[in-house]
């Protein structure tokens, strides 16, 4: 495999249909196949590979850089996970950024791979846009708080984030009036959240300034899972 072998800190730790194995998907038929890639000491599952079915392309609320979702009957979908053993742990981020690294390296090698989608956030990112903003992450810029998360506008009139709980067990509030302006709201929400994941979360109340030099308030939830944000 082309991919592996440019690649020392990547290997196939398990092949269930290797090569010298011809009528192998007699075995399991309609099944996905996978590998299991070891990359920096973890194992990945990689799914949907030929000649069983793909991965379903999924139907994600928030699109970065993509006009529009991949057509299925056009692409195919695959699917990369921490591999069983890390099931347990989850969303760590050790495991996390290796996964993400490991689709970067892939969205680098595969000029077909046209989008990645992230299913805890909701999103879906061209892979031009998805690979500068996890590189620039991983080298130790900023986190990518559009498109590991995202910010959807609620009934009530606030700006709420979605999937910044997987990494922190949390979700960011911005509260009316404050979210009025919605680029200066979403800025903002970028702002804090990767302030939040570098903090982890957020257990008591807390007073940040904002860039125009306004005092903000950020006030926990009783359950802790929502973190509002209001203008003192």
């Amino acid at each position: 495999m082309a991919f592996v072998a440019g690649r020392p800190a990547v290997s196939i730790s398990h092949d269930p249909f290797p090569e010298d194995a011809p009528h192998a998907e007699a075995l399991w038929p309609a099944q996905q196949h996978w590998l299991e890639l070891l990359c920096d000491g973890l194992t990945f599952d990689l799914a949907g590979l030929v000649p069983g079915p793909a991965s379903p392309i999924p139907d994600m609320a928030h699109r970065f850089d993509l006009p529009e979702l991949p057509a299925p009957a056009d692409h195919e979908g695959l699917t990369l996970r921490p591999g069983p053993h890390l099931v347990a742990g989850g969303n760590s981020m050790p495991v996390m950024r290796a996964l993400l690294g490991l689709a970067c390296e892939m969205v680098r090698h595969f000029e077909d791979l046209v989008a990645v989608s992230w299913s805890p956030a909701g999103t879906v990112m061209g892979r031009r846009f998805f690979e500068s903003v996890i590189s620039a992450w991983l080298e130790g810029g900023p986190f990518p708080a559009l498109g590991l998360t995202a910010f959807a506008e609620t009934a009530d009139g606030a700006l709420e984030s979605t999937g910044l709980d997987f990494w922190i067990g949390q979700e960011l509030r911005i509260e009316p009036p404050l979210s009025t302006d919605r680029v200066a709201a979403t800025r903002l929400g970028i702002r804090l959240v990767n302030h939040l994941v570098l903090a982890g979360g957020l257990e008591a109340d807390d007073r940040i300034i904002a860039s125009d030099g306004t005092p903000l308030a950020l006030r926990p939830s009783r359950d802790r899972a929502i973190i509002s944000v209001l203008r003192e």
